[in-house]
């Protein structure tokens, strides 16, 4: 029997959608889960000084693509900080490039398939979830999208992210500048000055503007906790002018594709896998002196030259370190940190403890051990500002991380399920899925994320392991290497044991009792108990995963 979305559910999930956002302002179910607990089963750590199971719980939520059994008790026995230094200890993982090497044109269906398939199946199983989840962050504030790039070139541009981004944020801006990805994403692969071989060239701003506005400093001149500087009428101070953006575009003139090897497939006609290198042919180039935010370039500084001193310049900016901060922030830990947080993990992106700014591996480490981040590992002491939505990708590989599955189950056709409106690198503008300035309606709280919750979204949520052919769900979630035999199982026993497993393996050990009674009576209800145990168990899975209990992360 397959779900029918009647209106009335639809309705319902118009409510859990106003549910879970009025959660990221509030207590949210925290009233629920401290009544179902023990003041000792909710604290943060044991006795014995081992995390205790819900706050490791939380905290594997932070920092991975989902929570499993494995990842929350290695957290529960190493505690965080050395499971964050392990983390950074282990080979950087990469998604394999290898069927994409030949570059064929046309590319094949299959290919393409292939591609979509890639990202979403690294992210689930990288062992290195950290610093895979880290270069998911940094990927949607410095975008690329499929939208205009090629798909090979995201692959390696994910690849970079990944070697770089735990580095200093200086080279990965630099490692960014240089990319072809970004090189044909932005434009700067054809920024040219005027000149008398090229009279219609004109430098290219694009890159320029975002490189400032997007993925170092923004349009408003922030304090170090993160708020607007103003001037003495009370008006917000701009970062740059229009006349900076121009400057910064001569700066960055010159670079084109690396042009070796000369034979490569056409598909590679970026040279995709190889950063761009300086054109050595003058008119390609502006040497002439320049001046951006105060800064002076001087005439006949070569194109490394003068992209090394313009990031150098903007890591000097008072600005970089609370916008870079307030942005892994919101994607690590909550929507709408506070000042004092900002200021504290911005004071560390300044300076790493030893004279080192943009220290990416220290910045990290202060977002996840900050006190702000870990109120709330007891619902006894949950900040009620704490939280943000289960962002749609996060909400997936969750799903099927919490169920075991080694791959993405593949529905008819060889279709995954990714979102709509968050494919992995495929953001509709170099502005991402959303700004993370937008605000819950109503609380005016910041909630970047409610702008990708729509009806789309919650109606995917509501048939994530039940949207297929009849009696197909069970055969593609085993073929996917999902633990589903131990969902089956519990389900069989008893609606306690059923949703005891839940409860361990996405409550945090502690489902809150509203959402258990729900589900125990829908089990027990013949109208919306399967027949077939298998389909009642994933029916049952959705259900309490649709749920705010699940989508808003306190």
């Amino acid at each position: 029997m397959r779900f029918q979305m009647t209106s009335k559910w639809k309705a319902w999930l118009v409510g859990l959608a106003a549910l879970g956002l009025s959660g990221c302002g509030g207590s949210g179910g925290s009233t629920d889960v401290i009544g179902f607990f023990s003041t000792g089963q909710v604290k943060a750590q044991s006795a014995s000084g081992t995390v205790g199971f819900y706050a490791a719980s939380r905290f594997a939520e932070q920092v991975s693509f989902g929570t499993n059994p494995a990842l929350v008790e290695e957290i529960r026995q190493k505690g965080y900080e050395k499971w964050i230094d392990d983390q950074f200890k282990l080979p950087v993982s990469q998604i394999n490039v290898t069927p994409f090497l030949g570059y064929v044109e046309p590319m094949p269906p299959a290919l393409n398939t292939l591609y979509h398939k890639s990202y979403p199946n690294f992210s689930l199983n990288a062992p290195d979830q950290l610093r895979t989840r880290l270069a998911w962050s940094l990927s949607q504030f410095i975008v690329v999208s499929d939208r205009k790039t090629n798909p090979e070139a995201l692959l390696y541009w994910a690849n970079m992210l990944q070697k770089y981004g735990e580095g200093n944020y200086a080279e990965l801006l630099y490692q960014v500048s240089v990319s072809p990805a970004m090189g044909h994403f932005l434009d700067n692969q054809q920024n040219r000055p005027k000149s008398a071989e090229c009279n219609h060239c004109a430098p290219n701003e694009n890159y320029a503007r975002e490189l400032m506005q997007l993925f170092a400093l923004g349009v408003i001149k922030l304090n170090q906790d993160g708020t607007y500087v103003k001037n003495a009428k009370g008006a917000v101070v701009e970062t740059y002018t229009q006349k900076e953006v121009e400057e910064l575009a001569r700066v960055l003139t010159g670079w084109n594709f690396d042009p070796e090897p000369r034979v490569r497939g056409e598909r590679n006609w970026g040279n995709w896998g190889k950063p761009m290198v300086p054109s050595t042919w003058p008119p390609e180039r502006d040497a002439g002196q320049k001046l951006v935010l105060g800064q002076v370039f001087p005439a006949g500084q070569s194109q490394v030259q003068d992209l090394r001193a313009a990031i150098s310049m903007m890591m000097s900016h008072q600005n970089i370190a609370p916008f870079v901060s307030t942005r892994l922030i919101q994607h690590f830990v909550k929507s709408n940190p506070t000042p004092a947080y900002v200021a504290r993990v911005a004071d560390k992106f300044k300076n790493n403890g030893a004279g080192v700014a943009g220290d990416m591996k220290a910045v990290v480490k202060a977002i996840l051990l900050d006190p702000e981040a870990r109120a709330g590992d007891s619902p006894l002491t949950i900040r009620k500002d704490d939280g943000k939505l289960r962002e749609p990708l996060l909400h997936v590989t969750s799903v099927w991380r919490g169920l075991g599955c080694k791959t993405f189950p593949e529905w008819d056709g060889g279709h995954i399920r990714t979102p709509d409106l968050q494919r992995p690198l495929s953001a509709e503008s170099v502005f991402s899925y959303y700004a993370p300035t937008d605000r819950a309606p109503g609380s005016g709280l910041l909630s970047p994320e409610q702008k990708l919750i729509n009806a789309s979204e919650l109606t995917m949520r509501f048939r994530m392991a039940t949207d297929t052919r009849q009696g197909e769900s069970l055969r593609l979630l085993t073929t996917a290497g999902c633990d589903i035999n131990a969902l089956i199982d519990a389900y069989s026993t008893s609606p306690t044991a059923f949703n005891d497993f839940l409860s361990t393996r996405y409550f945090r050990g502690a489902m809150p009792p509203t959402l258990r009674s729900n589900i125990e009576q829908l089990i027990r209800n013949p109208q919306w108990n399967a027949a077939n145990i298998s389909e009642g168990a994933l029916r049952m899975l959705d259900y309490a995963l649709a749920s705010p209990y699940y989508g808003v992360i306190k």
